[in-house]
């Protein structure tokens, strides 16, 4: 899978309003229900159920569940380079707190993501949320120009 069609099914849920623990594009959907659309649209069935969650999930006990599930079911990227177009990024919005946010990287400088107050926008990704981001991923199959099936560049 290329990491243009990530971008383009993205593109697709734009517009879709802001519901919490929600994932139906077009009716309502928060971050992380972007991320399991995405993943229902070019992967498959999601992989496990999704706890029901509240909005501060993981922070009372300071656990990253997040960031372990995007662990367990995403192909963690290395952190060197730019952001590509198709990585899904996660986010922590406030120093010293769990991750908790998810987008995915539609450009150079430029992600789609769930906002509270907006719904899937297509927002700059600007120097305050790229130091914000504590994680890249790929979605299981996505590979880049130059890359082998294990994710490891080809050289020359």
């Amino acid at each position: 899978m290329t990491p243009e069609a990530v971008v383009a099914e993205a593109r697709r849920w734009l517009g879709t309003p802001y519901a919490h623990q929600a994932s139906v594009r077009g009716a309502g959907c928060d971050c992380l229900g972007l991320v399991r659309g995405l993943w229902r649209a070019l992967v498959g069935p999601e992989p496990e159920p999704v706890p029901p969650y509240t909005p501060d999930w993981g922070e009372p006990a300071g656990e990253e569940l997040l960031l372990a599930a995007a662990m367990r079911r995403l192909r963690p990227l290395g952190a060197g380079g730019d952001v590509r177009p198709g990585e899904i990024l996660l986010f922590r919005i406030r120093a010293g707190r769990v991750a908790k946010h998810l987008g995915v990287a539609s450009g150079p400088a430029r992600f789609i993501h769930a906002h509270a107050a907006r719904g899937v926008v297509e927002s700059s990704l600007s120097r305050p949320w790229r130091q914000r981001i504590v994680g890249r991923f790929a979605l299981p199959g996505v590979r880049w120009p130059g890359e082998a099936a294990d994710g490891h560049q080809i050289l020359g």
